[in-house]
């Protein structure tokens, strides 16, 4: 185990979530948010910069990296990128349109958010126990959707993937 070599960087980790989920890999988006999630419930809330990469069959906890910051500024940046993959929110002020897909694993809903910043307006988004979404407080010309706004729509599946 080395700084760069088996070790796990949580703010890489929700990068790699966020663009899985882009791409249509929800499953697997999932999987690895819910990681970084359960290392931070690990680490009492302060994810550290980085943590040692072993398998969850050898150390039921993450093993902390001896040299890692803790907490590390961008890692605690990685809890929040993660939640809003799960959440599939996507806010597109300019096209007025905030799209809100959950791909909530079963053990975090119900979920309720509430104070949100949208623009001027605070909104408040509800998450049932059935992963159907419900959002107030937008601002009348702002729409809800479930999927993604034109300027920030890509292929579900790129060309040559599974």
């Amino acid at each position: 185990m080395s700084y760069h070599n088996g070790s796990v960087w949580p703010h890489d980790s929700a990068i790699v979530a966020a663009g899985l989920m882009r791409y249509g890999f929800a499953d697997h988006a999932c999987r690895v948010a819910e990681a970084v999630l359960d290392a931070a419930a690990a680490f009492g809330g302060r994810l550290p910069e980085l943590l040692c990469g072993f398998d969850r069959a050898e150390y039921a906890q993450p093993v902390p990296y001896p040299a890692a910051c803790s907490p590390q500024a961008w890692a605690s940046a990685a809890p929040l990128l993660v939640l809003r993959v799960l959440l599939g929110a996507e806010v597109c002020l300019p096209h007025r349109v905030v799209r809100v897909n959950p791909q909530l694993p079963p053990r975090f809903g119900p979920l309720r958010l509430t104070g949100v910043p949208l623009g001027e307006a605070l909104a408040t988004l509800t998450v049932s126990g059935d992963g159907r979404p419900e959002v107030t407080g937008l601002p009348d010309d702002v729409r809800l959707t479930d999927t993604p706004c034109p300027c920030t729509a890509v292929d579900a599946a790129p060309p040559g993937s599974p």
